[in-house]
Order: structure tokens, then C-alpha cells, then sequence
């Protein structure tokens, strides 16, 4: 909005003030959906963050990498120090860079953000810093797809302390979330949900790629399954690399980077083989707004929060459409619905007796009964934890990481997106459910 009044000039020729000019702005927030969506983020941060704490027990470099040199911890905390309020205004007062620094080894009486509420206390600037490091944090957005309304937006765990928006300025590796649009390419060339593909190494060649070195995507999952033939809907369902790649080598990424285009990826990513892995940062804005196409027939419609502006008497100043394209076929998105509703159903692969899928906990631990779709998503190390949950009213992405890439769960058993974000997913969505008559959204199935 600041951008906006910016940009904007009066009748008089002066620019329109956000705080003093009496406009009236529109939104497409709902204020329930908003309220359920930042409970959903509190309730589960708070207890994960506990289990964090506990993880990095005993460590001498907690919460980083045991293997960091002291020299690496403290580039990052002298970093962190010259984005802080307090460094500029140090900086605007013509201190030099050694009495700043004095200023953050010297205690201080101040108070701390905790989930248990504020800690009064005497630390350091500096130990401050280091203390902030070990949070865990989320950025959340809901939107209805056939309109591109957002109803719910969740920038970060507490704005007060942690002035950082994670939903739209905040860009993350996207890890497997991608993966359904490798999938999508495959279905809308003729490729069937049923379609096999062996579950074997795939190989991208250092010449014809244009490599540094031939590059071959590992699989971290069942080793009872090497060499055997697996469907696209398990290999989605349970997120198998070597599927995913073998979908990048038959149509290139340049296909994968011009359907990311048209579903509304702003964020510049190169044509390398590794797209299949989802290697680069992407925003839950444009994840969100990207996955909306399944739910919504393969139209692309933009998320907007805001639908018109007024002034104080009533004038309309501008109205907020949103741009739409029509990224792939109906039924290429009616196909992929069902292969994101087996992220969560599960599907049979040749071994097991139960179905198996990266997002059955919705199932079996919070008891959904309704259709929903979604993909999990875990990046490098379990520094990024995703998970992108579709419904035919209501698309909903979560992403959950500490603000440095080096602070993470050391194991994938926590670290994963079924454990850090889709639980967020599940507490939001089961207060929506619970309160249909007042949000309006229904648990409906995908036509």
C-alpha cells in the first residue's frame, strides 16, 4: 500500500497518505479464516520449537553445524548484527564499526521473545542475536483458486520481534513441491497416472547437459524397491526421485521453466536438470498461486489481498483484478488432482501391504475424511520444511525453517515437511472445518 500511495497523485497533485488521508481499503482477508490460520502457526511452532530445543541439547555449537569453524559462526551473527534496528541507528549516529561492536558485547537489561511470553533478563545485544538463531519459523497463505482471493496470511511467528515476511518476501528452496510439475508436463503429453517407470539410477551426461560432472539423483527412501517398476502415482505419492528425473530427461528443463512461467513464477530459475529436485527459491506466494492451477480446472489465477481502494468520500481509485492464464488443460489438472490426492490417500507400491504416501498423516493422525490433495516438501539438510495442501475452495501453502540455511534438525525424522509444515496445514484446515458456517468453506470433493 505504501507503494501504491507512492505512485498515486491527488486531484491537487500532492501523493495520497496511507495514515491521513481516510482511505478506504478492501480486502480479501477473512478475518476468521486469518485468526485460525495464526493459531494453526502457534500451536505447532511452539510445541516444535520445544522439540528443537531438545534436539540441540548438549551441542557446543548449537544450533549450528558441529563441523563450523568459529570463524563461520561468527560471520553469521556479525551479519545478522548489521541487519539489526540497533546497528542502524548506531550507524546513524556516526559510530564506527569498533565502538558498535563494543556496544554488542556489553549487557544490557532488555526483554526477549519466548513462546512462554517475554523474558526479562540482562544479555548482550550480541547473545541476543545468537539466542534468535534458534527459532523456528513459518510463513503461511490460504487462497480460494477460482478467484484468487487470499484469505489468510501469516508472514511470520511473531511481527513484533521478527519483522520478516516469509509469504511473499522470503523465498526458500522449494525441494519436491516442485515435482508436480514435472508430472503435469508428463501427463498432458499422454502420460497415464498408471504409467511405469523403472526405479532405476537416471543419468544426466556432463556433455549433452552441460554439466560439470554427469549427475545422477539419489533416492532416500525404500531400498526393497530399487530396480522395480513404479507407477507416477507412487512415484508422486511418495516423492521418488529417480520418477521425477526420469521426467526431466524426457522433456528438458527448458519445458519445466516455461511451464513455470505460465504458472506464475516470477522468481528467475535456470534450465538445469536439478529443477527436478526443486534446487532453487521460490515464495509460498508464488507456490501457492502455482498449485491453485490444479484446483481450478489448469487456469492460473493471481493471489490478490486487495480487491479496491476508495477515498474518503466514497470514490473509487482503483479496482484490483487479478491476471489469469490458462496453464494447462482441464484435464491435465483433473489428473493431477487425483495424483496429489494420493500424496495423502497413499498408494500400494509393489512391496508393502499398506498404502504408503509423504502426506497419510493427514489420514491417520488428524482424521481428515474429506478430499484433499497436497505434496510434501524437504530441501537440503532439512533446512526447508514445505507442505502445499489443495482443496477445491481453498489452496493453502506452509513453509518452516530457522532464518539461517545452517540452522536445521540434524535427521530427516524431524526435519522432514510432513513433520514441520503439514501439521500447520492440519490445525488450520480443521479450524476452517469446524466453523463452515461462519468461513463459508466446505469440505467438498474435486469434481
Amino acid at each position: 500500500m505504501k507503494e501504491w500511495c507512492l505512485n498515486n497523485i491527488k486531484p491537487d497533485g500532492s501523493r495520497y497518505n496511507l495514515y491521513t488521508d481516510g482511505l478506504k481499503i478492501y480486502t480479501t482477508i477473512d478475518s476468521r479464516v486469518q485468526k485460525f490460520a495464526e493459531e494453526a502457526v502457534s500451536i505447532h511452532i511452539s510445541k516444535l520449537q520445544i522439540d528443537f530445543y531438545n534436539h540441540w541439547k548438549g551441542y557446543t555449537n548449537a544450533p549450528f553445524p558441529k563441523d563450523f569453524e568459529p570463524e563461520q559462526i561468527d560471520a553469521i551473527i556479525d551479519q545478522a548484527m548489521r541487519r539489526s534496528v540497533r546497528y542502524k541507528r548506531l550507524k546513524l549516529q556516526g559510530k564506527k564499526i569498533n565502538e558498535i561492536r563494543d556496544v554488542f558485547n556489553k549487557k544490557t537489561p532488555m526483554k526477549l521473545f519466548s513462546w512462554n511470553g517475554k523474558i526479562d533478563t540482562i544479555l548482550s545485544p550480541r547473545d541476543s542475536l545468537i539466542y534468535s538463531k534458534f527459532f523456528l519459523h513459518s510463513g503461511l497463505m490460504s487462497m480460494e483458486p477460482s478467484t484468487g482471493f487470499v484469505k489468510a496470511y501469516v508472514g511470520g511467528i511473531n511481527y513484533e520481534n521478527f519483522q520478516y515476511d516469509h509469504v511473499t518476501s522470503g523465498k526458500r528452496q522449494v525441494g519436491s513441491t516442485f515435482k508436480p510439475f514435472l508430472y503435469s508436463l508428463a501427463i498432458q503429453e499422454g502420460y497415464s497416472p498408471c504409467y511405469q517407470v523403472p526405479n532405476v539410477p537416471v543419468v544426466f551426461d556432463k556433455i549433452k547437459w552441460r554439466l560439470e560432472k554427469d549427475w545422477s539423483p539419489k533416492n532416500s527412501g525404500d531400498k526393497e524397491l530399487e530396480g522395480l517398476t513404479l507407477t507416477l502415482k507412487y512415484g508422486l505419492a511418495n516423492s521418488i526421485n529417480t520418477v521425477t528425473a526420469y521426467i526431466m530427461k524426457q522433456f528438458g528443463p527448458h519445458a519445466v521453466v516455461d511451464l513455470a512461467k505460465k504458472i506464475g513464477v516470477k522468481s528467475k530459475i535456470l534450465a538445469v536438470p536439478s529443477l527436478c529436485l526443486g534446487t532453487f527459491d521460490l515464495s509460498v506466494y508464488e507456490m501457492v498461486g502455482a498449485y491453485s492451477t490444479f484446483s481450478n480446472k489448469g487456469v492460473w489465477v493471481e493471489p490478490i489481498f486487495i480487491t479496491k481502494i476508495e477515498d474518503k468520500n466514497g470514490v473509487i481509485l482503483e479496482k484490483f483484478i487479478p491476471e489469469s492464464n490458462e496453464a494447462m488443460s482441464e484435464k491435465t489438472a483433473d489428473l493431477m488432482v487425483r495424483l496429489l490426492q494420493g500424496v495423502v490417500d497413499g498408494v500400494y507400491s509393489p512391496t508393502a501391504k499398506n498404502k504408503m504416501g509423504t502426506g497419510i498423516r493427514l489420514r491417520r493422525t488428524y482424521g481428515f475424511k474429506n478430499e484433499i490433495g497436497g505434496k510434501t516438501g524437504t530441501t537440503q539438510n532439512q533446512s526447508d520444511g514445505w507442505f502445499m495442501g489443495i482443496t477445491p475452495n481453498l489452496v493453502t501453502g506452509v513453509w518452516t525453517g530457522c532464518e539461517d540455511r545452517s540452522v536445521h534438525f540434524r535427521d530427516i525424522k524431524n526435519g522432514q515437511g510432513a513433520n514441520m509444515a503439514l501439521p500447520i496445514f492440519a490445525e488450520f484446515m480443521q479450524r476452517v472445518y469446524a466453523d463452515t458456517l461462519n468461513s463459508g468453506i466446505y469440505p467438498l470433493p474435486f469434481n
